[in-house]
């Protein structure tokens, strides 16, 4: 500590020859302060950009990601995806012949079957729900199913069947499986009637498929 001031007296004496007096002993202590009011913003921006990358990182975490959504937030986003899928499944021939009466009759139902199953999640658990991405092309019933990401366990099934009722023609009837029953309880949404001809087959952009 004596050594340290004893160079700080010396630095003065030095810089006052060498500058004729042209700066004085007060200016060198106005030049140290500034130095140290300079060094002490550093750290204080230092500081602050630590905890901004602290927070940026927090809101990042897996903890931020899946805090509990809101239902009715999540009911929407669900019936997104089944209005996409339905149409990836109707496909370029019978989709355009039955999207009125599917956005209509059958959509809103959905919705209802949605929001009912939901119900039996707490909003904390909605996030561990998913919606399956590949509808059955051909002759398959499936549309998607809504299932648990961890346990990977069907928890809905939405189905559309083509019948042929004697001298009815054909129509697409919709329904759904819950996990309740093992998926046997048939329940339906409604029906769409197509024509007298045998539909296409499901994803086809052709009749002849």
């Amino acid at each position: 500590m004596k050594t340290a001031k004893w160079l700080r007296k010396s630095l003065v004496v030095l810089v006052s020859i060498l500058t004729f007096g042209l700066i004085s002993p007060a200016d060198l202590h106005w030049l140290g302060q500034a130095e140290n009011d300079k060094n002490s913003k550093k750290d204080s921006i230092h500081e602050a950009g630590s905890q901004h990358n602290f927070e940026r990182l927090d809101r990042e975490s897996p903890s931020y990601i899946h805090e509990p959504i809101d239902r009715e937030m999540f009911v929407r986003e669900m019936l997104v995806h089944a209005e996409r899928n339905s149409y990836v499944k109707f496909g370029g021939k019978i989709g355009p012949k039955i999207q009125d009466e599917f956005k209509g009759i059958i959509l809103p139902k959905m919705e209802e079957a949605i929001d009912h199953i939901t119900l039996q999640f707490p909003e904390e658990k909605l996030m561990q729900l998913a919606v399956s991405e590949k509808p059955a092309a051909g002759r398959g019933e499936k549309i998607f199913h809504i299932y648990n990401e961890q346990t990977n366990e069907d928890i809905i099934r939405f189905h559309v069947r083509q019948e042929n009722p004697p001298q009815e023609g054909y129509w697409f009837n919709f329904h759904y499986h819950t996990h309740h029953d093992q998926f046997l309880s048939h329940y339906e949404l409604g029906k769409i009637y197509w024509d007298k001809n045998t539909p296409p087959r499901w994803g086809s952009t052709t009749y002849l498929s």
